[in-house]
């Protein structure tokens, strides 16, 4: 079975983490290649490579947002599910950003199953929209992946 990590960028040594944790379970698991390629590099500040990326050039930056965006969407149609990882970011509980927002639609449109490793995300303004693509809540326990 092939899995897609989904995740906000600031949760990139917890997706390596359950990258490895998915393999040991028999799963291929595809994760953001911005946080390979950042890992690859030594770049362990990935949201000040972002900024640095964006004062630099901020029109080249949204052609990679844009390329990287694209490869990850084609993650998530090649994946039999997608397992978001929703840690707490930023005082926000179960945090879900705008890219896996957007790539839990991709999944829902192609009607493939939607994880949340952690409860639904509390106070954020698209929360019945995640909760109508009816997510499975697994509380942190990667076997319930079925």
């Amino acid at each position: 079975m092939k899995i897609t990590v989904c995740c906000s960028l600031a949760f990139a040594d917890e997706a390596i983490e359950v990258k490895k944790s998915l393999e040991g379970l028999g799963f291929d698991v595809y994760i953001p290649i911005t946080i390979l390629t950042c890992r690859e590099e030594g770049i362990k500040d990935i949201k000040g490579w972002i900024k640095g990326l964006v004062a630099e050039d901020p029109v080249e930056f949204d052609k990679l947002k844009k390329e990287r965006m694209d490869l990850h969407c084609k993650q998530v149609e090649g994946a039999d599910a997608i397992l978001v990882l929703n840690y707490d970011k930023d005082g926000k509980k179960n945090y879900i950003g705008g890219n896996a927002l957007l790539e839990m639609g991709l999944a829902f449109w192609l009607k493939k199953p939607i994880y949340l490793l952690n409860d639904m995300p509390e106070a954020i303004d698209y929360i019945e929209e995640i909760r109508g693509m009816m997510p499975i809540v697994i509380h942190g326990n990667l076997n319930l992946i079925k």
